[in-house]
């Protein structure tokens, strides 16, 4: 059974919703033979990543960049998972008040360096998410989840 491994970290209703909407789109009826575990950013670990086949980011955009807490996940697994991981498929959402250049361009460089390959188009949402963002979420989950399964 393939693992997708969600990392997010989630400190407002905001980023709850991104965050739901992409479980349960990758947690959907649809797709079988894919186990989805979820972890804060905070206490991921580079056992966690070596033991996925694929994964799903989520952070805020906090000050021009990813959340402290994403940020953390990544110096703490990059050098350990860098061997491990490469060609791994990802995908990843971001959520900011009003721009996430920073944040984005940030998690393009570290998954870049990592040699992950983004499976689905990143979301993003400035202000508060409607319809179409969680939607847009939900078929994120889909979409990564459903790439473990070729």
């Amino acid at each position: 059974m393939a693992t997708l491994l969600i990392v997010h970290h989630t400190p407002s209703p905001n980023c709850q919703a991104l965050f739901e909407a992409v479980v349960s789109g990758a947690t959907t009826d649809g797709i079988e033979g894919v186990r989805v575990v979820r972890r804060a950013a905070l206490s991921a670990t580079a056992s966690d990543v070596l033991a996925a086949d694929g994964y799903l980011l989520g952070t805020p955009a906090n000050l021009g960049y990813m959340s402290g807490a994403l940020k953390h996940f990544f110096d703490q697994v990059y050098y350990p998972c860098l061997d491990g991981t490469k060609g791994r498929p990802f995908g990843y959402y971001v959520h900011g008040g009003n721009d996430v250049t920073g944040a984005v361009r940030g998690i393009e460089t570290i998954t870049t360096g990592l040699g992950w390959r983004r499976a689905a188009d990143a979301v993003t949402v400035t202000g508060e998410p409607g319809r179409a963002d969680t939607e847009a979420c939900w078929e994120l989950g889909a979409a990564v989840a459903a790439g473990l399964t070729d």
